[in-house]
């Protein structure tokens, strides 16, 4: 059995968005020469998301919208206790929780193995600095 590891490394400049990572996995899966076998994307920050979903502007300011009335930012005190430790990101933890920390997908004759529209993301719900997503593939 091989395995390959890569570290990829996003800094976005906005509080929230939406990275479409796709081609940065499939060149990781290229790289590591498996054609049968399956690979992690685990987003390794606690206000950070690796998710499955179509590459659709709509459903990323849908996503963004639902996100937003769900788990607010207000980086007062007043609406949520883990702001009162200094920190202003109460909400990224919460958007994180219901987007999700990895995903795993099956490589198929050396390739991603997605069903129709399948794209994998990097979402950001505290941007700003350098964040790091690890790519992990097994196989042979």
């Amino acid at each position: 059995m091989r395995s390959h590891t890569e570290r990829l490394t996003f800094t976005l400049p906005e509080r929230m968005a939406f990275l479409n990572i796709t081609p940065s996995v499939a060149a990781a899966v290229a790289t590591s020469g498996v054609r049968e076998g399956l690979c992690l994307v685990n987003a390794m920050h606690i206000t950070a998301s690796v998710f499955i979903n179509d590459d659709e502007a709509g459903l990323h300011a849908d996503y963004a919208a639902w996100l937003e009335s769900l788990a607010p930012f207000d980086a007062s005190p007043r609406r949520y206790a883990h702001n009162r430790t200094g920190e202003d990101n109460a909400d990224a933890h919460m958007k994180r929780q219901i987007m999700g920390r990895e995903v795993v997908v099956a490589i198929t004759d050396g390739k991603l193995d997605f069903g129709p529209w399948e794209q994998i993301f990097y979402g950001e719900f505290d941007g700003r600095r350098p964040k790091r997503v690890l790519v992990k593939i097994i196989g042979e």
